[in-house]
This record gives C-alpha cells, structure tokens and sequence, in this order.
C-alpha cells in the first residue's frame, strides 16, 4: 500500500512530466489556451464549464468568485428555467421541514454590461429598474436574448459556456418544469413526475485549473475529486466532491456534505457499495499544473465511517 502510494504521489507531483509505474503518460485534450479563471458546475444531469471574463467584468467575475470560492452555490437548485429563454439558479437552497432557504448575499455589485447576451453566454440577474443590483442570482442565455442588452442597464455577460456545455443545459431546458412560487419559478426536475424539491436540479460550482469533459476529475494541486456515484446498486445517485485531506500514510480523501446533490445515472458513473464499503470510479482523469493521465479501475474504501474518509487502495494506467 505505501508503495502504491509513493507511485501515485510522484504521478501528483511532477511539473514537467507524468510518470505512472514507470510509464510516460501526457496528454493534451484542450487546442485552446483560457485565458481566463474556468469554474466547472456540477448539476444533477450532467456537468459544464464556464471560462469567466475578467478583463471585461472584472468586479462582476469577483463576486461570482467570491460566492464560488465559499461553497455558496453548492446544492443550490435551478428556481427559474422558462422554456428557451435562460437557466437561472444560485439563491436558493432546499431544508427539509423547512423549504427554500436564501443563500446570504455580498453586496450588490455594479453594473459591467459589455458584451451581448447570446446563446452560451453566463450573465448576472438583478432586479428589475436597478442596473446595479446583482448578488448572486445568474443565469446562462439558451437563445441571442439581445433584448437584454438594452434592458436595465444591459445584463452583464462574465462568461461564456466552453465546449459542449450547452448541451447539458439543453437537457436541462428540456425537462419538465415546476412553479411553485417565487422561488420555483418554471424549475425543472428530474423524475418523471414530481414528489418534492428533492426531484430539482441541483449544482455545485467550483473553480478548476483546466477545462475537461470528463465525468469524474482529480484536481492534485487543490485535492478536489469532482465525481458522481450509484450508490448499492440505485438506492441512490449523486454527484458530489471529496476532497483530499493532509496524511502520512496514504491518499485519504473526505466527502463534503455540502456538495451531494441528487444525479441522474449514466454509462460511467462511479459505483459505491456498503457490502464491501468500496467505491470504484471507472476512469479518473488527473490534473496536474495542466498535465493530465488517466487512471482506470480507481478503487478506494471508506476507512473512516464517521468521517467519510476514503483511502486510495489500487488503480490501473
């Protein structure tokens, strides 16, 4: 096991190459160099990236990044989705036996209307005749919503959807939708028919060094694991984060409550089972300082019940 655990430090580790047992594995997957911050949302269909634009919303991109970096728009749901219009979330959160509860709010932040409010494009929600009213409500265009541009001051465009993004918020705009009041306004769900606010879409948002499409994600430097599981066999699906904590004798990594959020399942999708309190992801990609591997048949086993600590046990190149 020590062993096991000085080869996958040294694949963690190294900045110019990736040595895994004793083979060169480097791989580039992005033909673009972001130019700016990239925030990875988690949501309970699928996940997207957003490259954030701070040189023409800097003020704008801050305080996303404020809400971002304190975990503030973890397990957040999507209240308002109209039909082709706009995927909007980030200010509410469900409680059990208490409902909807507020996400607290920074300051409002001034207005930074730049760039046009196209399809793909992340911009800011504010309220209605107050240009400078933005907190942390934001929504991503699913259509050229130009009218926006000269609505209000302009809505401020902070960033722009990467890759194929778009096609996870199609899904989302494809589901069937909710009202439950101001906030559940069009929110779609993910069951075929709805029970409670435990059947919405849910997100995690957080920021990672590069940009990837691949389920299930290793960020070595910050010791964020971005992955999504079927826990005994449909007894439940989520995505979640775990997230690596200091150790001398092995890679441990600990769940965040805070980020398990329900998940539709998929061909890939990590599996844990309380028989053996094994978790297998079936292929891990690994960041470091932009240089990736992947890992297959990454097993690791909850050592740590109370805690829900997880230990690195074994994986394949």
């Amino acid at each position: 096991m020590f062993l096991l655990y000085l080869h996958f430090r040294q694949f963690l580790l190294l900045r110019r190459v990736v040595v895994l047992l004793g083979c060169v594995v480097i791989l580039n997957f992005s033909s673009r160099i972001q130019a700016g911050t990239i925030v990875r949302v988690s949501t309970s269909v699928g996940d997207y990236s957003i490259e954030l634009l701070e040189e023409s919303a800097p003020a704008t991109v801050q305080n996303f990044l404020n809400y971002v970096r304190r975990g503030d728009y973890n397990a957040t749901y999507l209240h308002r989705v109209p039909d082709d219009f706009v995927v909007q979330g980030g200010a509410y959160r469900f409680q059990p036996y208490v409902g909807p509860v507020d996400v607290a709010t920074d300051s409002p932040v001034i207005n930074e209307f730049g760039a046009s409010n196209t399809r793909g494009t992340a911009a800011m929600a504010k309220i209605d005749g107050d240009p400078d009213s933005a907190t942390n409500q934001w929504f991503v265009n699913l259509s050229d919503n130009t009218s926006l541009d000269t609505s209000n001051g302009g809505f401020t465009v902070f960033g722009n959807v990467l890759g194929n993004g778009m096609a996870v918020l199609d899904t989302i705009n494809g589901l069937p939708k909710i009202s439950l009041g101001f906030k559940a306004q069009d929110a779609p769900f993910i069951t075929g028919v709805y029970n409670d606010p435990r059947d919405l879409v849910y997100m995690n948002v957080s920021v990672v060094e590069r940009y990837s499409e691949a389920a299930h994600v290793f960020e070595s430097n910050s010791g964020l694991l971005i992955t999504s599981v079927n826990v005994n066999n449909d007894e439940d699906v989520v995505s979640l984060y775990l997230r690596e904590i200091p150790s001398s004798s092995g890679l441990h990594l600990q769940v965040d409550l805070g980020s398990v959020i329900p998940r539709t399942s998929f061909t890939g999708i990590a599996t844990y089972s309380a028989s053996n309190n094994r978790l297998q992801i079936p292929s891990l990609e690994v960041n470091q300082n932009g240089l990736v591997a992947v890992l297959s048949n990454v097993l690791l086993e909850l050592t740590d019940p109370d805690a829900l600590i997880f230990t690195l046990v074994s994986y394949d190149q």
